[in-house]
């Protein structure tokens, strides 16, 4: 029988020294995350959607907020490599100020004058845009863009997969690739017509998802990747699902006004992508 120091010694062994910047916990979170314990996993995500919250709570605020215990949020900080959570949250106060910006307090302000007015909510809807745009020149590697431009120019075609909420990128994206020539199928699941059976090993998929994640997404990426497509993700969190498909990741969040989002810095993201993918096409051919 095991006690509790040899389980922490060889979670410590097993996943080495702790991480020293913010990008090298998230890949090992995303890296890490499909076989952590349920409670474990449900830490990961609140962390992965409230970085900005290690830097300034406390262990007991955190566990609330996730709605786990507190030794679970202890014992994820051994699986990620640390003593325990004091150096994980010296981590994040180090980069806290650069990587995420806290604009909670100027939403605050903007809500205190109240959203009665058109004039008042355009006001909180800018600010959240802006946020989120500021937030994604954080949270998009440019190495992992560079690659998912690659995988897109050289595929043969291009399938956009997303609905609800996701759609609206999808099918923008869908169009600028249909101004610049390049062939793409948007799957819409309109009259629930099933278009996976065109998507070939030389393709490529952009799946986009946020949680909570779309099902139908899932399952036609997990067919896509069977079928050898490459699968380049966007959505909002290292622990996505979409990770265990070996996508490249592609990390967005947009911030909302009460239960609403804009879409303003997925938007921003997926014209980026399309017009990089077809100037990239045009210097190949």
């Amino acid at each position: 029988m095991k006690d509790a120091k040899q389980d922490t010694d060889e979670s410590r062994n097993e996943n080495g020294s702790a991480p020293d910047t913010i990008d090298a916990f998230f890949n090992r979170l995303g890296n890490s995350a499909d076989d952590l314990p349920k409670r474990l996993k449900q830490f990961a995500d609140f962390i992965a959607a409230n970085p900005d919250r290690v830097a300034v709570s406390t262990v007991a605020e955190l566990a609330e907020g996730a709605d786990v215990q507190p030794s679970a949020v202890m014992r994820f900080c051994q699986e990620m490599g640390f003593t325990g959570f004091s150096q994980m949250q010296k981590l994040f106060r180090s980069g806290y100020s650069r990587k995420w910006p806290d604009y909670a307090t100027r939403l605050d302000k903007l809500r205190e004058h109240g959203a009665e007015s058109p004039s008042a909510l355009l006001a909180e809807f800018v600010e959240v845009g802006r946020a989120s745009l500021e937030n994604l020149m954080t949270t998009v590697e440019p190495r992992s863009l560079q690659q998912a431009v690659d995988v897109l120019a050289r595929a043969e075609t291009i399938h956009m997969i997303g609905f609800r909420r996701a759609f609206p990128v999808t099918s923008y994206l869908a169009y600028a690739f249909e101004k610049m020539d390049v062939p793409a199928v948007l799957h819409s699941g309109l009259a629930n017509i099933n278009m996976e059976h065109l998507i070939r090993p030389n393709d490529a998929v952009i799946a986009v998802t946020f949680a909570p994640y779309t099902q139908m997404t899932l399952d036609i990426v997990a067919r896509a990747r069977e079928t050898g497509a490459d699968i380049v993700a966007i959505t909002d969190m290292v622990t996505s699902p979409l990770a265990r498909f070996k996508a490249i990741q592609l990390l967005v969040s947009d911030l909302d006004v009460g239960a609403f989002r804009a879409l303003s810095a997925s938007l921003s993201l997926a014209i980026t992508l399309a017009v990089s993918v077809g100037a990239q096409r045009n210097r190949i051919n």
